[in-house]
């Protein structure tokens, strides 16, 4: 499951779309150019955190609060990591930690579910969700992986590309293939 997640993570990070969703706890992309990078994030207290990331000089610059803190690239295990003397950001993918003499003053972590749900055929589903962004990344007997945005649901749940369509409520889950269905539980 970590290994799903991780991956999931990975596939989440390289996609410059996001969903509007009705949730405080976000981030987004709004700028993307060869060098430099602008992010926007916020905590689940409405917090927000606006980054700028010149891949080009190793820096980031962090508007936090009214405050304006450059920072410099360090090299982490994972993720990203940038310091100064008195501040300190790390994160991967999209969840975001800013330290301030060492006391964590802003976090964000996507709100992640993971999920795997086996039919009577003998199908395994592993979907993992990423509630902040509504995707969810599906995985069909350890197949590809597939990704789905959410859609406006009645009720349960409802993601689609231009391919594949999941749909269900509690554990009732369907997953269509250009309209046949290939997995249900």
């Amino acid at each position: 499951m970590i290994t799903i997640a991780f991956i999931a993570a990975l596939l989440l990070t390289s996609c410059n779309n996001t969903s509007n969703q009705e949730n405080n706890d976000h981030a987004t992309i709004e700028n993307t150019t060869d060098d430099l990078v602008t992010t926007s994030t916020s905590d689940d207290e409405g917090n927000t955190l606006d980054i700028t990331f010149n891949n080009s000089k190793g820096t980031a610059t962090v508007i936090f609060n009214g405050a304006t803190i450059e920072l410099t690239e360090e090299k982490p295990a994972s993720g990203f990591w940038y310091t100064n003397d008195q501040y300190e950001l790390s994160g991967k993918g999209n969840n975001v930690e800013l330290k301030k003499d060492g006391e964590v003053i802003f976090e964000h972590q996507d709100d992640i579910v993971i999920s795997t749900l086996e039919n009577k055929a003998g199908q395994t589903l592993h979907m993992t969700f990423n509630n902040t962004t509504g995707e969810v990344t599906v995985y069909l007997d350890e197949g590809d992986p597939i990704e789905l945005v959410a859609k406006q649901a009645a009720s349960g749940i409802w993601y689609t590309n231009d391919q594949y369509e999941l749909r269900g409520k509690g554990e009732n889950i369907q997953l269509k293939q250009d309209g046949e269905v290939i997995f249900e539980n």
